[in-house]
């Protein structure tokens, strides 16, 4: 469970989704007709010297699942879609001319390796401390294509002054992302997070994230069935006890709408689709991917 100023070692609680998404990751750049290609992925998960998370990688959560007739149950496809939308949010921001990003609880995100950044760019990753000290680690004497800047802290803290502390400037246009966050915050700390992107963000400005709002939670039997296939791989996670589902959570579509941005979005379906990827009527593929300019 859950509970303030928790922490979390890279297999552990909120750190081990962020290996899930890695390895979803490692598993689309294997594929032939892959959306997307992340080299440093695998390295990533197989850095936890972890076998459950070494045959995550393997192959054998897919196969167990696929001979119990599952393939719904924690199929990646939504991930694919969601890497996909944020991969190509930030080709846009590049090509509008933005030099300043910020990647919101950047767990093991690798875009500040594997995407191509203009010349000047400069681009601050938010963690847990033991999060990126994993990541240093795992690809150390890998260079970053962007001037990339480390700033540990809990996004339940101050983080802004951390984000000042370490270069940031608040006069300059910034593309943020927030992949996969939101569920993750209290729902004080998440209109703290919406407040303080705001009061950070110089006119141009643009935000994406993603969001699951008024989505149910799965139902017990499929959250156990989940559960139970990766407890046989050796993985001990249940994810949707990680999320914070409290009544009159702020959306943030409508909040930064609110507050006079430009917000346009999509379904993770309709990013699919448009790429070519078949989608299966599953409630997972509601969820919503957007993007708010501050004008």
């Amino acid at each position: 469970m859950r509970s303030d100023d928790d922490s979390w070692e890279i297999t552990e609680s909120v750190g081990a989704t962020a290996l899930g998404v890695a390895a979803m990751r490692a598993a689309e750049t294997r594929r032939d007709d892959a959306l997307f290609r992340d080299p440093y992925a695998e390295r990533l998960v197989r850095a936890t010297g972890n076998d459950g998370w070494a045959r995550m990688l393997d192959g054998d959560f897919a196969r167990r699942r696929q001979e119990l007739g599952r393939p719904g149950v924690g199929n990646g496809g939504f991930l694919v879609g969601r890497t996909v939308y944020f991969d190509e949010y930030f080709a846009a921001a590049s090509a509008a001319g933005l030099r300043q990003v910020v990647i919101l609880a950047a767990g093991l995100d690798a875009r500040a390796y594997r995407l191509e950044w203009p010349s000047g760019t400069v681009l601050f990753e938010l963690d847990q401390p033991k999060v990126l000290a994993f990541k240093a680690e795992a690809l150390a004497g890998v260079q970053p294509a962007a001037d990339r800047h480390e700033v540990a802290v809990d996004l339940r803290h101050d983080w802004p002054q951390a984000l000042r502390d370490n270069g940031f400037d608040p006069t300059v246009p910034t593309a943020w992302l927030a992949e996969g966050l939101l569920r993750y915050l209290p729902a004080d700390a998440l209109d703290r997070l919406f407040e303080n992107i705001e009061a950070l963000s110089a006119p141009g400005s643009r935000l994406a994230t993603s969001t699951g709002q008024g989505l149910p939670r799965l139902p017990e039997s499929e959250r156990a069935g989940r559960a139970a296939l990766l407890a046989e791989v050796g993985i001990q996670l249940d994810v949707d006890s990680l999320w914070y589902a409290e009544e009159g959570r702020s959306d943030p579509v409508e909040w930064f709408a609110g507050h006079g941005w430009t917000v346009s979005s999509t379904g993770l379906a309709e990013v699919l689709t448009a790429h070519g990827r078949p989608t299966p009527a599953d409630e997972t593929y509601r969820h919503t991917l957007l993007t708010a300019i501050r004008g």
